[in-house]
């Protein structure tokens, strides 16, 4: 754009015109190619872009692709510099700044509109080129899935076919792709060279502190009525695990997250924890040893099985008994855990944290109070009194619901009461305040419960729409006994998942309803093959980067010995291609492959073409021997000449060869 408008200065007498190719017309198959690149490049950036930049950015494209099909000359330069202007304020009021991921990015994708508005020259072209190339790189800074790298792909391979498309203007439509094809092929085992041996850097993509880490939706470390619920509608994955052995029951299934102990009448909140390298409890029972591989969600938790064991240094645990990472999780994360589902904890819990988990506000939810009350009558202990509500909850006929009414104030006395329809969190929090009213010590645990077997690769998939709210009581010489309420009006939610536990797949997405088989087969062999890419291909890091290396017998890894290897196995593979690429071979374009054509019919009827015999004088010997179509066969020989040894070969002309080649009867 800068050397657009340098160019508009005004020019001393005198001074020497432009030159030719900088006002030349862009050619309508060169801009076809060069436009559906960008269209290509842009398409995923689309789902990240704000809306009007994404739109304005399009009509750009659509604008150029009319000026090119009419053969209408660019846009005056006033006009692109007033767009460009224009374009930059935008941003700038969109995002209140220039710098960082996201209004570089809008600021590119305009840009590249604005470049290919202006296009004449062959250099402009160039420009756009790279434009998609750096584009396509970019979006990996949002997403680096399997069909955003297959768009990347596909955007690249029409970049190249505009580069050949400009080094050879008068070639066929389907020559460029084929070429671009191919050096993309021969670009690919270095690719996959750099990929298996460049050093490994573990990290984000981008790194600005204002957007090195978009919010993630996901658990909090508060909960309300209703925030829970909003999960259920997402069918993200949250995490896979793969376990060494048969995976756990689905009642074992719960994934310990944020612990919930303060209680203000209606949201609970977590309280300060301590934190160490080792349990706070000692691990019993049966050992269920897994591989976690976790999304990022930006928090520290781990959502790990309850409860985890001692694993690597990395990880850290928190005094309320859920593990956590050393930094927030902000990138796709593989752990190797041990869960005892059956080990006992908190059997000597501290008086803070029990008195903790026995507060409640004193004018919150008076009827739930008076049940508490009542039920805990004539008891001597905790758990007759646990027994007495559970035995109350089951027989309440509440009812488990995606859409819950709103709740007031007092939300536990209106969903006991007057509603009796509600969610897990509803369930867990009126659970929590009943039996504090009582005197026992409970807390809200939040996190995920259950998960689905996937068929093809037998990995467990926990989704967001798994997210769940249970309790935790503790009983003296027992510890926490975790008590899921929400099983005591819907078990089939704990043993079959939540489609089960919801009428007629109540507000459910589509892929997670049990009544459509294929749609979910389907999604199993899509999130298989995904969980291949993120495991070997985005997984690929510094650890298992020396693993391989280890096993090719490169047992100590530095910058010399990965520069060493890098470039020696640089050297054979330019070697291999060179040995290939000269190769002897004929070469075969559209207008050779006619003329062979023709030459293979008349070998045929027993006039082949002798290896040094020209195309004029074998037409003329062609035309002696069959005389009553001497005329034809003259021309079409002399046409090959002229379009083979001329100035050049025109698609309309071949065309025309082809046609007449097509229509000689011969017998």
């Amino acid at each position: 754009m800068i050397a657009r408008l340098w160019r508009m200065r005004p020019r001393l007498p005198g001074a020497s015109p432009r030159p030719a190719a900088a006002s030349a017309a862009l050619d309508r198959r060169q801009g076809a190619w060069l436009l559906a690149a960008a269209a290509l490049t842009l398409a995923p950036h689309g789902l990240w872009l704000p809306a009007w930049i994404a739109v304005l950015g399009a009509a750009l494209l659509g604008w150029r692709a009319v000026l090119l099909w009419r053969g209408h000359r660019p846009p005056p330069h006033l006009v692109l510099l007033v767009l460009a202007i224009a374009a930059g304020v935008g941003v700038r009021l969109e995002f209140g700044h220039f710098f960082g991921k996201a209004p570089g990015v809008a600021l590119l994708a305009l840009l590249l509109g604005l470049k290919l508005l202006e296009t004449r020259a062959a250099r402009d072209i160039r420009a756009g080129v790279l434009l998609c190339l750096f584009l396509q790189l970019a979006v990996f800074l949002e997403d680096q899935s399997l069909p955003i790298a297959a768009l990347a792909l596909g955007g690249t391979l029409l970049a190249l076919a505009a580069l050949v498309a400009l080094a050879d203007p008068r070639g066929g439509h389907r020559e460029p792709l084929r070429t671009a094809a191919v050096v993309l092929a021969q670009g690919l085992p270095f690719m996959l060279l750099l990929f298996l041996l460049f050093p490994r850097i573990q990290g984000p993509l981008w790194g600005l502190p204002a957007d090195a880490y978009s919010a993630r939706t996901g658990l909090s470390d508060t909960m309300a009525p209703g925030s829970i619920s909003e999960l259920s509608n997402s069918s993200a994955i949250v995490l896979r695990a793969a376990f060494s052995g048969p995976p756990p029951p689905p009642a074992q299934r719960y994934w310990r997250g944020p612990v919930l102990t303060q209680f203000d009448g209606r949201t609970w909140r977590a309280l300060p924890f301590a934190e160490a390298a080792a349990p706070f409890y000692t691990a019993a029972g049966p050992a269920l040893d897994y591989q976690l591989t976790l999304e990022p969600h930006n928090r520290r938790w781990l959502l790990a099985l309850d409860y985890p064991g001692a694993s690597a240094p990395a990880i850290r645990y928190a005094s309320d008994y859920h593990a956590l990472a050393a930094q927030p999780v902000r990138n796709r994360s593989r752990y190797a855990l041990t869960a005892h589902p059956e080990a006992a904890v908190g059997e000597s819990e501290s008086s803070a944290v029990l008195a903790a988990s026995l507060r409640l506000p004193a004018d919150s939810n008076p009827r739930t109070r008076a049940l508490a009350q009542q039920l805990a009558a004539g008891t001597d202990s905790h758990a007759e009194i646990l027994r007495r509500v559970i035995a109350h909850l089951r027989d309440a006929r509440l009812r488990y619901t995606l859409r819950p009414p709103l709740l007031g104030r007092h939300a536990a006395d209106e969903f006991l009461f007057d509603t009796q329809r509600g969610f897990c969190e509803h369930f867990a929090s009126a659970f929590a305040v009943l039996m504090r009213a009582a005197g026992v010590p409970t807390r809200i645990v939040t996190g995920y419960q259950g998960g689905e077997i996937n068929p093809i690769d037998a990995h467990l998939v926990v989704r967001q729409s798994d997210a769940h709210a249970w309790a935790e009581v503790w009983l003296e010489e027992k510890g926490w006994i975790r008590v899921d309420p929400t099983a005591l009006t819907a078990p089939q939610r704990i043993d079959d998942g939540l489609a089960a536990a919801l009428s007629e797949f109540e507000g459910l997405p589509l892929m997670r309803r049990a009544d459509m088989a294929w749609l979910r087969d389907l999604r199993h062999q899509w999130e298989a093959l995904s969980n291949a890419w993120n495991q070997r291909v985005l997984g690929y890091n510094p650890e298992r980067q020396r693993e391989l290396l280890a096993r090719l017998g490169l047992k100590r890894v530095d910058a010399a010995t990965m520069a060493g290897v890098l470039s020696i196995a640089s050297a054979l593979l330019f070697a291999g291609l060179y040995l290939w690429a000269s190769r002897p071979r004929v070469r075969h374009d559209p207008l050779q492959r006619q003329w062979d054509r023709f030459s293979a019919r008349l070998a045929k009827v027993g006039l082949a073409r002798e290896p040094w015999e020209g195309p004029l004088a074998y037409g003329e010997r062609i035309a002696a021997a069959r005389p009553e179509q001497a005329a034809e066969l003259r021309a079409i020989s002399a046409s090959y000449a002229r379009l083979r040894y001329g100035p050049g070969t025109a698609t309309d002309e071949l065309q025309v060869l082809r046609k007449r080649i097509d229509a000689l009867k011969l017998s």
